[in-house]
């Protein structure tokens, strides 16, 4: 048989001592989108060309009767030597019953693992914690995104009352744990965080906390952080729960006896919207952040119904009582909002006044009664219905609490209308209570009351 011309191509059904002229003279057949050239040192070994003239060196072998095939490399950067050398290898690791291809992805696997691990012992808990705000506010009413918002503020900002004369904002129960790493927030760490905090702010530091139990567990479901925690929600401590305290519940409410000093002090407040906010409180027995968020667009004079954005079902609407509707028409219209601030830096649109806590601590000074907060009107409302034996229900749906029973859940459906007799009726006893009178028919923003006997 005649020796083939060092210019033939090789033949491709046979073994090869491959050589680079023997790599350098392979070529695909016609019709072919690839071809293999075997080597005759290592039996695995092939070289591999493609139709567009591409080589590389390929292992070869069967496992299990399956045929298996992996890349080695371009042969432009593999010698043929190492070629023989990585075949041989993954010879071996067939040999041992393994299959070389599940060997690199668990490879792959595991580098791609301890890149992740990486990433997460770095990250801090402000980073998660931004993350966790983003995908889940969706999910959340605007009162409760709000509270997220301002427990991990960073405070420092400019601002003229409720900054214990600081002149500046108090950063949030929160804000000191956000710089450290997501690894280092132990339960140690944590329970000494509870415990100073509560020092200051027992109130907001418990909500604070809940918060962060809530941010904990979510962190333990998310891949690229659950790695860098502990097994169990470093939040969940005795210790924690111990230094924090339980809320304690709140008694402060009006008295049928105190109505009259009250409504006088409040409306002798120099500020209408100010005053106006307050009765408007106690007569709704809405939430002070419901109240204040309040838009014109929110008032239906011709269905008397008033939308209130409830941090629970997302809005409800309830009776727009004779005495509250007066009340409101008699309120400049700075703004969108309803209760507007006066006073606003001339490049900024008017904003919903700021809670009155002072005023309103300043009016009960005056009326003698101590310790009625801004919540307390809520409860008042509430309180004060029980005179009148009012069904327990309309209470609750005016107040935009759930309902507590099956039949209120799923059997009882109260129109506006049938809440506007209940409504008006509150409204008219507190009111007669507190020595107010005031002419219904009268046109709104005209409104006339005599308190405590006086005009």
């Amino acid at each position: 048989m005649a020796r083939p011309k060092k210019d033939d191509a090789p033949d491709l059904t046979a073994r090869v001592d491959l050589t680079a002229g023997a790599i350098e003279r392979l070529t695909c057949p016609a019709g072919k989108q690839q071809a293999f050239m075997r080597d005759t040192e290592a039996p695995a070994l092939r070289v591999r060309v493609t139709a567009a003239g591409a080589k590389s060196f390929v292992f070869e072998s069967k496992l299990n009767r399956e045929t298996i095939r992996r890349t080695i490399g371009d042969v432009k950067t593999w010698s043929i030597e190492k070629a023989r050398i990585e075949a041989r290898r993954l010879a071996v690791v067939l040999d041992n019953k393994q299959d070389p291809r599940e060997i690199e992805r668990q490879e792959q696997a595991a580098k791609a693992a301890a890149k992740a691990a990486a990433a997460a012992h770095a990250v801090t808990v402000g980073e998660a914690w931004k993350v966790y705000v983003d995908e889940r506010s969706p999910k959340w009413g605007t009162l409760h995104i709000k509270d997220h918002e301002r427990l991990a503020r960073a405070g420092g900002e400019a601002a003229k009352r409720g900054t214990r004369g600081r002149g500046v904002t108090i950063a949030g129960p929160l804000h000191p744990l956000l710089g450290l790493a997501l690894r280092d927030l132990s339960a140690q760490v944590i329970d000494a965080w509870a415990a100073r905090e509560a020092q200051t702010r027992p109130t907001a530091a418990r909500l604070a906390w809940r918060l962060l139990k809530a941010f904990l567990g979510w962190c333990a479901e998310q891949p690229e952080y659950a790695p860098v925690l502990p097994s169990t929600n470093p939040a969940k401590t005795k210790k924690a729960r111990e230094a924090l305290g339980p809320a304690k519940a709140k008694n402060d409410s009006l008295l049928k006896t105190q109505l009259p000093v009250w409504f006088a002090a409040v409306r002798n407040i120099g500020n209408p919207t100010v005053a106006a906010y307050l009765q408007t409180l106690l007569l709704t027995g809405a939430r002070p952040g419901e109240v204040l968020e309040m838009r014109w667009e929110d008032l239906n004079t011709q269905w008397k119904g008033l939308t209130i954005r409830d941090k629970v079902e997302g809005e409800r609407v309830i009776p727009l009582t004779p005495y509250v509707s007066q009340l409101l028409a008699a309120l400049p219209r700075r703004s969108e909002w309803v209760f507007a601030s006066a006073s606003t830096p001339p490049d900024k649109p008017h904003q919903p006044i700021s809670k009155p806590h002072k005023p309103h601590e300043t009016a009960c000074k005056v009326a003698g009664i101590d310790g009625l907060t801004l919540h307390g009107l809520r409860r008042s409302f509430k309180s004060l219905s029980e005179w009148l034996e009012v069904p327990a229900g309309v209470v609750a749906q005016i107040q935009g609490h759930k309902p507590s029973a099956t039949a209120e859940k799923h059997y009882t459906v109260r129109p506006l209308d049938l809440l506007a007799v209940h409504h008006e009726r509150i409204e008219a006893w507190i009111l007669e209570q507190a020595g107010v009178q005031f002419d219904a028919q009268a046109e709104p923003g005209k409104l006339r009351v005599v308190a405590g006997g006086a005009a």
